[in-house]
């Protein structure tokens, strides 16, 4: 057995795949799981990647430790160039969020801790968002010189203009609780360990898995769209998407599936037509 190479560092993401089911893990425990340029870019990696991936069904993202689910920037490593900090249109630029990199499959955010700053991104633009009552969220990006201004776009989109205004405005001097966020719909579902949250994510997964992915992949952008679009765009927008499943095999199978009282066999091929 050779020794690993001093020069070998581990990867600051960490992927487990079980069946059906990606868990992705912040794993930078000891800096707050913050995030640095080799971090960003092994979420703007790990995104396209996971997408393209017929055996992943759902996503489970999470930080590693009890104490920190996501504390934003690395302070230390912040400068322009690193990341998305880069003089680039948005989308260029802005790659490291299941939303920003357009992910079609399920996305459960499990918030194990302090969700700060940049850490905001991941609990805004996932889908489902599960987190411990020890979790606690804020963004003090105005206490160290900085804008916060994509992160308070995605809570003001998930949970209200005041709560963003609340974290953006006070920096360092307000946290809100779990509890709180919570009430005004930043969070879910509220479970009070950080197993237990990682228990209920595991638990929605199996479910998810069972699903079509065709019809979920569809239900996300119409849902993501009402936030995006008026009426009656929104429900116009939603209505081509409906209407594109019908051509595909998933539409039949699982009617059929239902009335053969069995499991369906969906197909994963978001191109397939019947």
């Amino acid at each position: 057995m050779t020794d690993m190479p001093a020069t070998l560092t581990p990867s600051p993401l960490r992927i487990d795949y079980e069946d059906g089911l990606a868990v992705l893990t912040l794993d930078r425990a000891e800096r707050g799981n913050a995030l640095d340029p080799a971090l960003l870019k092994a979420l703007e990696a790990a995104w396209p990647e996971l997408d393209s991936n017929p055996d992943v069904r759902v996503v489970i993202l999470t930080g590693a430790g009890e104490r920190h689910f996501c504390t934003g920037a690395d302070v230390s490593a912040l400068q322009v160039g690193m990341g998305g900090l880069q003089n680039q249109p948005y989308a260029a630029a802005n790659r490291f969020s299941p939303r920003m990199a357009q992910f079609s499959k399920p996305v459960i955010c499990v918030v194990n801790g302090l969700a700060n700053g940049g850490g905001l991104h991941f609990v805004a633009d996932s889908d489902i968002v599960i987190a411990c009552r020890d979790a606690a969220f804020m963004d003090t990006h105005v206490s160290v010189g900085q804008v916060s201004a994509l992160e308070s776009v995605g809570v003001v989109r998930r949970a209200g203009v005041g709560a963003a205004l609340l974290m953006g405005l006070l920096g360092r001097g307000y946290r809100m609780t779990a509890e709180r966020a919570h009430q005004i719909g930043m969070i879910d579902i509220l479970e009070d360990t950080p197993a237990d949250a990682m228990d209920r994510a595991r638990g929605f997964a199996a479910f998810i898995r069972t699903n079509s992915p065709q019809a979920m992949a569809l239900t996300k952008r119409a849902i993501w769209g009402a936030t995006e679009l008026s009426d009656p765009a929104s429900a116009v927008h939603g209505w081509e998407l409906l209407k594109s499943q019908w051509s595909h095999p998933d539409f039949e199978e699982g009617p059929r599936a239902f009335a053969e009282k069995r499991e369906p066999q969906w197909t994963v091929d978001p191109n397939a037509r019947r």
